[in-house]
């Protein structure tokens, strides 16, 4: 005999997988919004975040009066450079992508945890409005020391690629020569007998 909480459990699960099958089945739209960000050092020593984000409409239906709002980079460590972390749309339709993309500057060093921006829309059926999340960034080590990258030097290799091919060439040439060759080692081993 299954306990109280078991059966609230298992009914709870039922109503949620109706819930979500009826929703499913429904002619509405479906926001996934994926949020990146990245930092791009300048040789001023200052640090830029582009931030970009794409929502994405995966439902079968239009969703009107789409707002974007990424209001989560305080003031006193960011200022915003270009763009507005806030964007609206009219409509994003069924299958439809809207990509938009602001520049920060860091001015505090430290790490940042972002949040996720609020996407809100409105269904014709509904009147109250929706709102979906994207996806939560990477921590961002603003500011910090960092190595400076290995980078492989071309003008080194330009400079002094013929050389060393030539010297490749050369040393390949008298190996094939000072080698003998098994044919030769045949004969010299005949004639010994």
């Amino acid at each position: 005999m299954a306990n109280p909480t078991s059966k609230l459990l298992i009914s709870m699960l039922v109503a949620l997988f109706s819930v979500s099958c009826s929703l499913a089945s429904a002619d509405v739209p479906f926001i996934v919004a994926n949020k990146k960000a990245t930092l791009n050092r300048l040789k001023s020593g200052a640090e830029r975040v582009s931030v970009s984000i794409d929502i994405y409409n995966q439902g079968t239906s239009t969703a009107y009066d789409v707002s974007l709002v990424d209001d989560h980079w305080p003031q006193n460590l960011f200022d915003v450079i270009s763009g507005n972390t806030s964007q609206s749309w009219e409509r994003l339709d069924a299958g439809g992508i809207l990509s938009y993309s602001f520049e920060l500057e860091g001015k505090v060093k430290g790490m940042f945890y972002g949040s996720p921006a609020v996407i809100t829309f409105r269904i014709p059926t509904k009147s109250a409005l929706q709102e979906a999340y994207s996806t939560p960034i990477l921590p961002l080590d603003v500011l910090a020391e960092r190595p400076p990258e290995k980078k492989f030097e071309w003008r080194l290799l330009a400079k002094y690629g013929s050389v060393i091919s030539v010297i490749s060439i050369v040393v390949l040439f008298v190996c094939l020569v000072a080698t003998p060759s098994k044919s030769s080692a045949a004969k010299a081993s005949k004639k010994k007998r």
